[in-house]
């Protein structure tokens, strides 16, 4: 089997080209030509041995391949930046105070500590996965440095916690997977004419509010089944087949699933900002470095699959 060292620089310009959505946009955002870039993506399909990319209109899409390769590229080119930052920030030290919401715990948490860990092994992180109010209290109070939080743009937040804006995520209905596969009516095995049972946290809770707010418009009756505490508990109780529930899809459990038609909930949703917020007293190094990790971190699932 032929070896082959792809070039990192033009992966990159493979990998930026998907971000942007145009590999116009990346040769301009990358300080290169059009035609510089389109010669490395032709040098990228060389190496390759197989088409990358296919007509999709007037565009073009990744074929199958060209899908495979962009995953392994993204993790060439976050290896590289980290070894590249490992150097570069050899001497971080110290302590970071990181706070973050509950759903992003098993899925974004892990990635970022473990880069920002082997990257700045002399800096301590202390971790706390907690709500909104708690999380935004401890940054207004200092006890925190950082911290990811649900933003309100559906009543509007006092500037002071604005936070900088990282990405916007759907709310979506999440009930039992059961309830896809016809097996049951799952929050509606009851009767149709029944309040319609919910598993939501305990107030204040924006996705409660924004639950039954919802409903309400919509003339759905409603009941409150399960409170819970925790986001384990939620998930439980859906599973349970107690009720449904107004998440997002950041860390849903594979025995759940997103409601939709068929579920004759609201369709339409709101979406909830994501903010990343710092103490003001706090600006060093280290908390910088996490800040960045944890912007490329969240523009990775938001990418967009076609490009110009």
């Amino acid at each position: 089997m032929r070896l082959v060292n792809f070039d990192i620089d033009v992966l990159r310009s493979f990998v930026t080209g998907m971000e942007l959505g145009s590999y116009a946009r990346a040769a301009e955002h990358l300080g290169r030509s059009t035609s510089a870039v389109s010669a490395q993506l032709k040098k990228l399909e060389e190496q390759a041995g197989t088409d990358l990319f296919r007509k999709a209109g007037r565009g073009l899409a990744l074929t199958e391949a060209g899908e495979t390769l962009l995953t392994y590229a993204r993790r060439l080119l976050a290896l590289n930046d980290e070894a590249v930052s490992a150097l570069a920030g050899a001497d971080l030290a110290g302590l970071v105070r990181f706070g973050v919401q509950e759903d992003l715990g098993e899925t974004l948490l892990p990635q970022i500590l473990g880069r920002f860990a082997r990257a700045h092994p002399r800096t301590r992180i202390e971790t706390r996965l907690a709500r909104n109010a708690d999380l935004l209290k401890r940054i207004a109070s200092a006890e925190l440095d950082l911290a990811i939080a649900w933003g309100d743009q559906t009543r509007g937040a006092p500037a002071a916690m604005a936070g900088e804006h990282l990405a916007d995520i759907a709310m979506r209905w999440i009930g039992p997977q059961d309830v896809l596969s016809g097996q049951r009516s799952g929050a509606r095995q009851a009767g149709p004419d029944e309040p319609l049972p919910l598993v939501l946290f305990e107030a204040p809770c924006l996705f409660r509010s924004v639950a039954t707010e919802t409903l309400d418009r919509a003339g759905i009756a409603w009941r409150i089944a399960v409170t819970s505490t925790s986001l384990a508990g939620l998930w439980a109780a859906i599973s349970s087949g107690l009720g449904v529930t107004l998440r997002t899809e950041i860390g849903l459990p594979g025995h759940l699933a997103v409601l939709g038609e068929e579920s004759r909930l609201p369709a339409r949703l709101p979406t909830l900002p994501l903010l990343l917020h710092r103490t003001q007293a706090q600006h060093n190094a280290a908390t910088d470095r996490l800040s960045e990790i944890m912007r490329e971190s969240l523009s990775q699932p938001l990418l967009p699959k076609r490009v110009a």
